[in-house]
């Protein structure tokens, strides 16, 4: 895996913009700007952009409740994501999906989805469409540790290996399915493991490592492309935040929580490592924070001021099978 400095560049920018996103949607709420449940990615960027990195623009991916970082990493437009949480007519989705639905086929984002696992399947699907049509595309599904305890991860997992379809599962298994901490309800240490009963390839990567995600999701993202099936990649990673904006945090223990976030930052480690490496400068970083400040802050303007959708737009979009 070669990574130039343009990548990085784009990848650090994809890190922080996920971020501070997350972190204004958190302040929006909290002033009553925004409503609904919103669920928020902010200490797991390293594993979108980490396997996003090694996609092309034609691969697909999957996502989950959990989305924004999905869409962002996949290059979603932010102004058009903001002003979909919003519930404007410019939203990505024309206002009408919300921050759990997500979608953009011409990025390849085929959505954020409010069911537990259910992109899985959608994967699954996409991966067999790419290799009855022979495009050379790869699919990747992103879900979380609570997802693989999920009827459709196994039969998805049998079906992708039985015939050897092109695409990536990614576990992203942040220690939580909602308030119950992983290890009270999945009975093996590391949900790679379940990749043998499918004679399926596995890895583990430290999901709070964008270049340790990025190195074992460039192996398994080639392997899919080359014709030699799936792989089933596990990244150990931390929410920073709650289940959701609101959520009090009373299953966790605040010492393991400050551990994570003070000594495992995703973005910090980038930093560290491209210092240390000589590919990247602090102050070629601190230029892109300036420029993904601005571009959030615009982001909000526009949204703020963007119409709600029209009465006439209630029934567009809505497949209904009538008489």
């Amino acid at each position: 895996m070669e990574l130039k400095p343009d990548d990085l560049r784009l990848a650090y920018r994809h890190m922080r913009m996920i971020r501070l996103f997350e972190e204004k949607l958190s302040d929006l709420v909290q002033a009553g700007k925004l409503g609904g449940f919103l669920h928020l990615y902010a200490g797991e960027e390293a594993v979108a952009v980490g396997v996003c990195s090694q996609l092309q623009e034609t691969d697909v991916v999957t996502s989950t409740h959990r989305g924004h970082g999905h869409c962002i990493a996949k290059g979603v437009e932010v102004p058009g994501m903001m002003a979909e949480l919003f519930g404007r007519a410019t939203g990505t989705c024309k206002g009408k999906g919300g921050s759990m639905h997500i979608a953009d086929m011409d990025k390849g984002m085929l959505g954020a989805n409010g069911i537990v696992g259910a992109g899985i399947p959608l994967a699954t699907g996409a991966a067999l469409t790419a290799k009855l049509k022979r495009t050379g595309n790869v699919a990747v599904a992103f879900f979380g540790d609570g997802a693989s305890n999920q009827g459709q991860f196994h039969e998805s997992l049998n079906m992708a290996a039985n015939w050897q379809l092109p695409v990536v599962y990614v576990v992203e298994n942040n220690g939580f399915g909602e308030f119950t901490p992983t290890e009270f309800v999945v009975p093996v240490r590391d949900i790679a493991e379940r990749a043998r009963s499918y004679a399926m390839r596995s890895e583990i990567a430290d999901g709070m490592d964008f270049f340790d995600v990025a190195e074992k999701a460039s192996k398994a993202i080639a392997a899919a492309r080359a014709g030699e099936g799936p792989t089933l990649l596990e990244c150990k990673t931390y929410r920073f935040m709650g289940h959701f904006v609101g959520d009090p945090l009373p299953y966790r223990h605040k010492e393991e929580a400050e551990d994570w976030i003070q000594n495992r930052d995703p973005l910090q480690g980038f930093e560290r490592t491209v210092a240390e490496r000589g590919l990247l400068s602090a102050g070629e970083l601190r230029v892109i924070d300036g420029d993904v400040e601005r571009e959030l802050a615009a982001a909000v303007a526009a949204a703020e001021e963007a119409p709600l959708p029209s009465i006439d737009e209630l029934l567009t979009d809505v497949y209904v099978e009538t008489a």
